[in-house]
């Protein structure tokens, strides 16, 4: 147990910080409750596993040091910020094009699994204040007994590992009432007002000046 994991009082501490952390809502959550409601429950739960594989990304760069480098390289930080941001409009400009062209074999009105899977994942990885957040929060945890780096890693991936159980939940809610929005008119204003999230997401991580974390 020392080996994997520090003493269970501080241990447990983790893990009810953890939950607490994980169930407050944050872009990832927005991004895949939004693809619940336009695409249903299937679609969500794919969108956790990007999101979760993004996020276990962030982890291993804290764990690697890339924190640091963040946190005294405002070039870096900024740099992975505005990619991020760019990422987020363009997902809701999909969203808007399907909105307004619902007919247009161009713009598809679902994306297939691999697609969400991957917008998951770059939501989450791109995402500069995911591996500060981590940089912070871990070494709290860490005990005297082990590694810092493998207790990082192991604590990362246990965060994750939580997060991806508290989003799948989400998806799940969302999903139920994702059939009330099976009609042609009420599915094009869910897109419209996903489309908008997303948008509005991008702007607020572009103009967001804070890099003390989520």
């Amino acid at each position: 147990m020392t080996d994997l994991f520090p003493p269970w009082p501080l241990f447990s501490a983790f893990l009810v910080a953890s939950l607490v952390l994980a169930l407050t809502p944050g872009p990832g959550v927005l991004y895949i409750v939004t693809r619940s409601l336009v695409q249903g429950r299937r679609a969500g739960l794919v969108s956790v596993a990007g999101v979760a594989l993004g996020n276990l990304g962030n982890a291993f760069a804290a764990s690697a040091g890339l924190a640091a480098l963040f946190a005294v390289s405002s070039l870096a930080y900024t740099m992975v910020k505005y990619a991020g941001a760019l990422y987020l409009v363009y997902l809701g400009g999909q969203l808007l094009c399907s909105a307004s062209a619902a007919t247009s074999l161009a713009v598809p009105s679902h994306a297939p699994p691999a697609r969400l899977f991957g917008d998951g994942f770059f939501v989450a990885l791109l995402n500069p204040k995911t591996t500060v957040f981590f940089a912070a929060f871990l070494p709290q945890f860490l005990s005297h007994d082990a590694p810092p780096m493998f207790q990082s890693l192991t604590l990362g991936a246990l965060f994750v590992a939580i997060a991806a159980v508290t989003d799948s939940a989400y998806a799940l809610a969302a999903g139920i009432v994702a059939p009330s929005l099976r009609g042609s008119a009420t599915r094009r204003v869910g897109r419209w007002l996903g489309g908008g999230v997303f948008v509005g997401l991008g702007v607020f991580t572009a103009i967001a000046g804070s890099r003390s974390g989520e």
